[in-house]
């Protein structure tokens, strides 16, 4: 999975408990699929997180090439 220099330095920062694996599980399989005015895209779908028995949705916005991690 391809990021941007601002995914792995802001946004992992101030959220840890994001797991890059529910990023990329996002993105291959969306429950819906947006682009949004500026050409990026916005993915949902939902993650099971380790410990805790109700599943959380996850928006993931990449870059206009659909793959790469904003």
């Amino acid at each position: 999975m391809k990021t941007t220099r601002y995914f792995d330095e802001q946004v992992l920062r101030k959220r840890p408990y994001i797991d890059r694996n529910w990023c990329a599980e996002v993105i291959a399989h969306p429950m819906r699929r947006e682009e949004q005015p500026d050409g990026r895209v916005r993915f949902w779908g939902i993650v099971a997180v380790p410990g805790e028995t109700v599943r959380r949705y996850l928006r993931v916005v990449t870059l206009a090439d659909g793959e790469t991690v904003a």
